[in-house]
């Protein structure tokens, strides 16, 4: 890998396209290097675990809206949407809108946390439904895939958004794009100019994720991906783009990020160096925000010692800074602490999620989020019991630039009313590469079948894993079928009208 220093240039100061990190992610895009094999098996895992999060949602009222929406728009040559037959295609901007919100509904695929925060299996649907569209084969779609997670863990590496407020699918638009260049062997150029239109066009807010959360942050990156695909249709057309899109003047990183005097590293690999940064990935066994994961783990364990939560008297999580001020009381956000707040929400309210979890010794997607479960009496006291702290120790640890130190976990001392405490922490959730029970291609096969149970048919459920398994070697019309079709009858449409 190569560390390259970005920042601000004055418009007098001519910066050559080929020195501009736009152009640099664009020329790993169009460096045709082969593909290790514990990187196609990673691939092949992230595919299993998106249609599984994705089959899960179809009923979700978002995920609804997305796909009646991309109904609107059919295309006999264009891509197909979860759920539905692939004899019905939609256009593949569509299509990629509506698989997205689709894999994001439930907060349940990848992550991938450095500098900033991301989701990279937010990258998948876009691709696929051009792959679809544009007759690509599985060799094409999994060398596009592994560019656009370099691309994106790569720029979660080097630069922060989430300290400036902007979410973190300002990352997600020039991944897709440059994956997209992959995938369709585009020149550089048109790569350079596509991935500075999606930069441009993807720059939102965190607001998103912050006080009374919607399904918007289902609907974010499924923005993202659509305006990267729309880029770089354009580009191919010939149009150009804001530029540098991030050493301008008037650009991100003057006037969005930190301004005229920062420099930030980005590394990205080396002309003929394999793309590997998948490997760094990791997935959820639980449907929450990823720094819930270990503490839910470590929940379940602390649970078992507990004969009666009503003696507890306080229980304080000592974590990272995104712990404590993302998901924790840190936040000043009261919604964490309401019974009647959103799904959206409670998955990213730690307190919430430990509480439930350290009562139930379980976590279910659909059941830990109910109203029902939410508002239980004995559970809301309990909740109102949690707080946050910040340790400077698991800050360090969760920006460490060595995997195996890196954390995600915290320190949790559990007080009772009789002055007697417990104490346990956990560094990474046991799915975790370095955790317990670290997730292998069975576990994604169970996850997947766990989540698609009376959702898809048995017989659906094999053919689609027997197919994706074999992805480097799937002819156009074999890919048409990675989206799978829900059992007859499953199906809720969203009958509200639109303008579409």
């Amino acid at each position: 890998m190569k560390i390259h220093q970005v920042r601000t240039y004055p418009s007098k100061e001519y910066l050559p396209k080929e020195e501009q990190l736009a152009w640099k992610i664009a020329a790993v895009a169009s460096d045709p290097v082969a593909l290790e094999d514990e990187v196609v098996e990673m691939i092949i895992n992230r595919i299993i675990d998106n249609a599984a999060s994705a089959c899960a949602a179809l009923n979700y009222h978002s995920v609804q809206t997305a796909r009646a929406q991309a109904l609107t728009h059919l295309r006999n040559s264009g891509a197909t949407i979860f759920g539905v037959p692939p004899e019905t295609k939609v256009c593949a901007e569509w299509a990629a809108w509506a698989n997205s919100v689709a894999v994001r509904e439930l907060d349940f695929h990848d992550t991938f946390h450095a500098a900033d925060y991301s989701h990279p299996g937010d990258n998948i649907p876009s691709i696929i439904a051009v792959a679809q569209q544009c007759g690509c084969n599985g060799a094409a779609l999994t060398r596009a895939i592994a560019t656009a997670y370099e691309i994106q863990i790569d720029l979660v590496k080097g630069i922060c958004l989430h300290e400036h407020k902007i979410d973190h699918v300002a990352h997600l638009g020039p991944s897709v794009a440059a994956g997209i260049g992959t995938l369709l062997e585009l020149d550089t150029e048109t790569i350079y100019q596509a991935i500075q239109q999606a930069v441009h066009t993807t720059i939102t807010t965190r607001q998103s994720r912050k006080a009374d959360i919607s399904s918007w942050k289902a609907y974010a990156p499924a923005y993202a991906g659509k305006n990267a695909l729309e880029a770089v249709d354009r580009c191919m057309r010939g149009e150009g783009s804001p530029s540098p899109i991030y050493e301008g003047e008037d650009s991100i990183i003057a006037w969005i990020l930190s301004g005229p005097n920062a420099v930030y590293e980005v590394p990205l690999p080396e002309p003929g160096e394999p793309k590997r940064a998948i490997l760094e990935s990791y997935t959820k066994e639980h449907s929450a925000e990823y720094q819930a994961q270990g503490l839910i783990d470590l929940a379940f364990r602390m649970g078992e010692k507990i004969d009666d939560f009503e003696k507890i008297k306080e229980i304080v999580i000592h974590g990272s800074h995104q712990t404590h001020y993302v998901i924790g009381t840190g936040s000043g956000d009261p919604q964490k602490m309401n019974p009647q707040a959103t799904r959206e929400t409670l998955d990213h309210s730690i307190t919430y999620i430990f509480a439930v979890a350290l009562q139930d010794r379980r976590w279910h997607h659909f059941d830990s989020y109910t109203p029902e479960r939410a508002q239980r009496e004995d559970t809301v006291r309990l909740w109102q019991k949690v707080r946050t702290l910040e340790d400077p120790e698991w800050t360090r640890r969760y920006h460490s630039r060595d995997p195996k130190e890196r954390a995600f976990g915290a320190r949790v001392e559990i007080f009772f009313n009789d002055g007697s405490k417990i104490e346990d922490e956990l560094a990474v959730a046991n799915a975790h590469s370095y955790g317990a029970r670290p997730f292998r291609r069975p576990d994604y096969i169970r996850k997947f079948e766990t989540l698609t149970e009376g959702i898809i048919a048995p017989k659906e459920q094999e053919d689609f894993l027997t197919l994706v398994q074999q992805l480097p070697k799937l002819v156009p019309e074999e890919l048409m079928r990675l989206n799978l079709i829900a059992s007859p009858g499953y199906l809720v449409e969203n009958s509200a009208k639109g303008i579409f």
